[in-house]
């Protein structure tokens, strides 16, 4: 039986989560189905609402690829900056979303309130501040939106995606970088991209057109560097670092590759202590070797005992993997 979403997603074990949707009807969410009707501009649809919702929500992209039957996205939840919001920023990026109520239709117009309404006011705006930092919320919005756009195109009803979207914890920088350049390959291991940079609807698609310009893509989250002590708020490593890793990765993991690990992998992977061998799994079947969460085991026991659950869920694969 599926876990209450509520106990998949705990802000006090991590900020950084992996979300996957998959359609569940035959007709594709992009690309051409078996009659050779075209989907391709549905990518367009989930690009733009997945990076305009994250200027409404508190919630960052790390990263995204958008694939012919679902999408990945790796979401940062950027608690300080909800608690920073005033009321009434809260009540207008709600509004964005949603029409509200009377009562706040009336606050955000700056009307006179009775003693009764602001009581109710303040509830309403706690709640909105709460769930302008909920993943669910996010994925909800998004996926509500793409289904109903899709069912209008395709003059049906019914479901359009599956039951709710799967998510994974990643307690620490070795799994958020694994599943970074898991999500942003996938269009390699699928063989409908050769090179990262010719991956369409991904971020690492968009980083690498912003680096080639010398500037910094906007509507993602940014990289901060070496790490601290806490993950900072920005991604913790280079970019630089980073793009190599993903390119010269690729190269390993190409369908028409043998699979072969290069000697020339880069240097992060030293800092981060994964042996090459066992980062080309990573960055092949991070999905397979985790379940809700992925870190060392010291993490998943920790997230374990958080969460109240009887079991450490991908201890093996966290020893064999990431140390």
């Amino acid at each position: 039986m599926p876990k209450p979403r509520k106990e998949l997603i705990s802000l006090e074990a991590t900020p950084y989560y992996h979300c996957v949707s998959r359609c569940v009807r035959r007709a594709f969410l992009c690309g051409r189905d078996s009659e050779g009707r075209s989907f391709e501009h549905r990518r367009g649809w989930i690009e733009h609402l997945l990076i305009e919702q994250a200027k409404v929500f508190c919630i960052d992209i790390a990263a995204y690829a958008v694939m012919s039957n679902h999408f990945h996205i790796v979401l940062h939840v950027n608690q300080s900056k909800a608690r920073k919001l005033t009321d009434l920023e809260v009540v207008q990026r709600w509004h964005q979303l949603y029409k509200g109520s009377l009562i706040t239709q009336k606050f955000e117009r700056g009307e006179e309130l009775s003693e009764a309404q602001v009581a109710m006011l303040e509830d309403i705006i706690k709640l909105w501040r709460d769930r302008l930092i909920s993943i669910s919320w996010y994925m909800r919005r998004l996926n509500e939106t793409v289904a109903r756009l899709a069912n209008d195109e395709d003059n049906c009803t019914g479901h359009f995606w599956e039951g709710r979207f799967k998510s994974q914890a990643l307690l620490d920088e070795k799994a958020l970088a694994a599943c970074m350049a898991y999500v942003d390959l996938n269009p390699v291991r699928a063989n409908v991209a050769k090179t990262p940079e010719a991956s369409n609807y991904t971020s690492i698609q968009y980083r690498i057109r912003a680096a080639q310009v010398s500037k910094t893509p906007k509507r993602l989250m940014p990289f901060a560097g070496n790490p601290m002590k806490d993950m900072p708020q920005g991604l913790p490593f280079s970019l630089s670092d980073y793009l190599q890793l993903v390119d010269t990765t690729s190269r390993c993991i190409h369908p028409t590759k043998h699979g072969r690990v290069h000697s020339n992998l880069p240097k992060i992977l030293e800092r981060l202590g994964i042996e090459s061998e066992k980062w080309l799994t990573l960055t092949t079947q991070f999905e397979h070797c985790f379940k809700h969460a992925a870190g060392k085991v010291v993490h998943l026991e920790q997230y374990a005992h958080n969460q109240h659950q009887q079991r450490v869920y991908g201890r093996k694969n966290a020893m064999r993997l990431l140390g």
